[in-house]
């Protein structure tokens, strides 16, 4: 194959693809490094004398429906992108650990709204607590320049996590 070739057929792989080489290098490396964040405050927290570890799928259904209380099963397995029965047994488990409860909608008692309890919302502070005393004492020995472009970063981060969802 010849250069003109070449850069035509990589031309043909970003349109139908709709992304060149360098925004996949530089999305590959923001994934990385947000993941080796996560990673760290997960051990860290999982580390901790005081809090139970719960897999990831299960932490993630609490923090959602702290975030949204009266959601439905449906609801939050659409929003977590995961089967529904799936998300049924996590409530179950989180249930059982007293951490959610179930209530029945009055107009249909079928329908089922979960909430937080006392002891969830605990856990999640007591999570949030641990990470942000983490993430606070690793970011005072950080430069000052990069402290605000971590800063800085913040906002775009969210942004960038709003169109990943539109995708």
């Amino acid at each position: 194959m010849n250069d003109v070739s070449t850069s035509r057929t990589a031309c043909a792989d970003e349109a139908a693809t709709g992304i060149g080489d360098q925004a996949k290098a530089e999305a590959a490396e923001l994934l990385a490094a947000l993941g080796a964040v996560q990673r760290v405050a997960r051990r860290t927290v999982r580390g901790s004398a005081y809090a139970e570890p719960l897999p990831p799928a299960r932490s993630e259904l609490l923090r959602l429906t702290a975030r949204r209380p009266g959601i439905s099963v449906a609801e939050a397995a659409q929003e977590l992108r995961l089967a529904p029965n799936s998300v049924s047994t996590m409530v179950s488990k989180l249930t059982a650990d007293g951490l959610l409860s179930r209530g029945r909608v009055a107009a249909d008692g079928r329908a089922v709204r979960l909430t937080v309890t006392g002891k969830g919302a605990a856990r999640i502070r007591q999570w949030r607590d641990i990470r942000a005393e983490l993430a606070g004492r690793a970011l005072e020995r950080l430069a000052a320049t990069d402290r605000q472009a971590i800063s800085a970063a913040v906002p775009a981060l969210g942004r960038l996590a709003e169109r990943m969802e539109e995708l």
